[in-house]
């Protein structure tokens, strides 16, 4: 039977919409509507209504006036028909609409209320996510509840053992067993230390540094430095194209052919190295440009890089610890390039290094440090220090950092 339009004498009926959602069963829900007193002032107080619902977890309130009210346009009439399923007919009515808002503080009983207001917001937000998040947020929320959990385990389970090992072995042996770990530490980047050789130049060989191979590969670019004259230094000295250490040596190359090549070669690879600390990523297949040879490129990269994964692709990396190995190979090289003592602030500035940092390697290198006074050019500076290899080696000596550690505690 078809439906047919009816009008009615002129009665209201609500129409609710859901702020946070659609109801899935509207027929298991009952609503209360709050009327204003006949007895209220004016008539537009004795038409505000009010429309309240609950549902198992949540209630709900919507009113026509004042913020609560839906947004409508006023030039405009609502109707709401109601369908008699026996008669057919249907029932025009007014229509009010309310917007039925989640009303949070009246599903808290006083008690908790307090609570929640003490709670974070980080706290609240996933109270919030409980309520009305998606399954995606929920998971999320759930998982970083575990691994919180499991970080206060993992902590508790890590400062008794902690304890344990305090109690077991003492605060002191603790301090020495972490000196003897960080001298191995450092022993790994350092150039292989001969402590039973006879001579100073037998400690850090020369063959350790630089094979025959390499050697013989910089005989060519090293020749711009063994015909070199001092005007040439001195614009090199102003255009600073090379590191301080070289162009001060540069200075006193020996009249011996055969010395004279050694020096320069040492001096170009010497250079070379500091250059390419100072790179970060390396890109280009000849960092050095394309005069530096290839076995030297690829001592480079082989030596002094540490590789690393990046975008999608392998990467070599100067890291922290490899600018550190570099500079105990300049130091080794600037040994044997000056007879075995060095002015190690000169390549501490060339390398940009912290003088805590540079005193630490030529400790762990076994050098004896002293300050540099009385030498050619230094009598006016006092803040320079030599490191010199001698024998009898020094024992090793813990360093500042370690020191600093033992006061601490």
């Amino acid at each position: 039977m078809a439906a047919r339009h009816v009008t009615s004498p002129p009665r209201s009926r609500p129409r609710l919409t859901f702020a946070n959602g659609q109801l899935r069963r509207p027929a298991a829900l009952r609503f209360r509507l709050y009327r204003s007193s006949a007895a209220a002032a004016g008539p537009r107080r004795r038409r505000r209504r009010i429309v309240v619902s609950e549902t198992e977890r949540l209630s709900y309130v919507g009113k026509n006036f004042d913020g609560g009210a839906a947004k409508r346009n006023s030039l405009c009439r609502y109707f709401v028909g109601v369908l008699n399923k026996d008669s057919g007919q249907m029932e025009v009515y007014n229509a009010e609409i309310f917007n039925m808002q989640p009303l949070l503080s009246d599903t808290v009983i006083p008690d908790d209320a307090k609570d929640y207001q003490n709670k974070s917001f980080r706290e609240k937000v996933d109270l919030c996510i409980e309520a009305f998040g998606t399954s995606k947020q929920k998971r999320a929320l759930n998982s970083r509840r575990m691994n919180a959990v499991g970080n206060d385990v993992l902590n508790t389970a890590v400062t008794k053992a902690a304890a344990n090992v305090i109690d077991a072995k003492g605060v002191t042996a603790l301090i020495q067993d972490v000196a003897q770990d960080d001298v191995q530490n450092m022993s790994v980047f350092l150039p292989p230390c001969h402590e039973d050789a006879d001579k100073p130049e037998h400690v850090y060989k020369f063959e350790d540094i630089l094979s025959p191979a390499e050697f013989e590969a910089l005989k060519g670019p090293a020749a711009a430095f063994i015909n070199i004259t001092p005007e040439e230094v001195t614009k090199k000295t102003e255009e600073k194209s090379h590191c301080s250490f070289v162009l001060e040596e540069l200075k006193f190359l020996p009249v011996d052919e055969k010395s004279r090549d050694h020096k320069a070669r040492c001096l170009w690879f010497l250079d070379i190295l500091i250059k390419f600390s100072f790179l970060k990523v390396i890109k280009k297949k000849h960092p050095m440009g394309p005069e530096c040879p290839h076995i030297i490129s690829r001592k480079l990269m082989k030596n002094f890089t540490s590789l690393t994964y990046n975008n999608g692709s392998v990467q070599n990396l100067i890291s922290a610890s490899m600018k550190t190995k570099i500079a105990a190979y300049v130091i080794a090289l600037a040994l044997h390039i000056n007879k075995f003592q060095i002015d190690l602030t000169i390549l501490q500035n060339d390398m940009k290094l912290h003088e805590s940092k540079m005193m630490d390697i030529a400790k762990a290198m076994r050098l004896k440090i002293s300050k540099a006074k009385g030498l050619p050019g230094l009598e006016n500076d006092q803040n320079h220090k030599l490191g010199t290899l001698s024998l009898p080696l020094p024992a090793q000596k813990t360093s500042g950092n370690q020191r600093k550690r033992k006061k601490m505690n």
